[in-house]
């Protein structure tokens, strides 16, 4: 049984969209992370992704950690919230009551926690200071919740301003690019205390691409987001967990 049992439960952020592969499958920095897991300690570690776009804080908990946990991980990494805080009548104590449950039932099962915060996408979408005073009381109550616990792993993107920059991002505003993903790997890599692959914080910029107007970005992207609020979907329905079916090898690249 490899030494590093790592899965991990989210939402997109967690998934990987906006880190989309030439075959159309999403990677992420969960990937990425558990790629330079391996090849800084030399050795294979096992890993499991159970995030699944569009899905809301305690759905995340209610329908992931459980079977998480089940696995039998050294390590769990968590972060939700980013498509409730989208929503202003969402009660800030409610969301930072996830992540409570969360480290209780890790303590419980003697697993460590790694607690990401999704990285900071206001300065570019519309309401945009909303979004900014929001998420920064959602950050500020997640804290307070883990208190001085030393042992959970922090890797806090919401507070980084360079990961703010376009050139981080998708088209859509609102999912880290490639680029976005390694630097977020790269933290979750840092705070373990391993290894950190040569450019991953400022991958080179990514080939210009034409910036959508605001009438194109709403029809593409705002506009599709909306209805699926005023019809009750997620872009999450139907789809399974990209490795969710038990433990994959990742073994260290030579």
């Amino acid at each position: 049984m490899a030494s590093v049992r790592f899965v991990a439960i989210g939402d997109s952020f967690t998934e990987g969209v906006g880190d989309e592969l030439p075959d159309g499958t999403v990677r992420g920095w969960a990937d990425l992370v558990a790629q330079g897991w391996a090849d800084s300690r030399g050795e294979s570690i096992e890993y499991a992704n159970l995030a699944i776009r569009g899905k809301l804080v305690w759905p995340i908990v209610r329908q992931q950690l459980e079977p998480a946990l089940a696995l039998h991980p050294t390590h769990l990494s968590f972060n939700g919230g980013g498509n409730d805080m989208l929503r202003p009548r969402t009660s800030i104590a409610h969301i930072a009551d996830a992540f409570s449950q969360v480290l209780r039932r890790c303590d419980e099962a003697g697993v460590r926690l790694v607690l990401l915060s999704g990285a900071n996408p206001s300065a570019q979408l519309p309401l945009g200071r909303l979004i900014q005073r929001r998420g920064d009381l959602m950050s500020e109550a997640v804290m307070d919740r883990m208190g001085e616990r030393t042992d959970v792993v922090r890797a806090l993107n919401w507070p980084d301003a360079a990961l703010s920059a376009p050139s981080f991002w998708s088209e859509d505003r609102l999912h880290m690019n490639n680029r976005g993903h390694h630097r977020v790997a790269a933290r979750v890599l840092e705070a373990l205390g391993e290894r950190v692959p040569d450019g991953w914080w400022s991958l080179p910029e990514l080939p210009e691409r034409d910036v959508l107007g605001r009438r194109d970005y709403a029809r593409e992207h705002l506009g599709p987001w909306v209805k699926r609020r005023l019809t009750g979907t997620s872009s999450g329905d139907g789809r399974e967990p990209k490795f969710g079916g038990g433990w994959i090898e990742v073994a260290p690249r030579a």
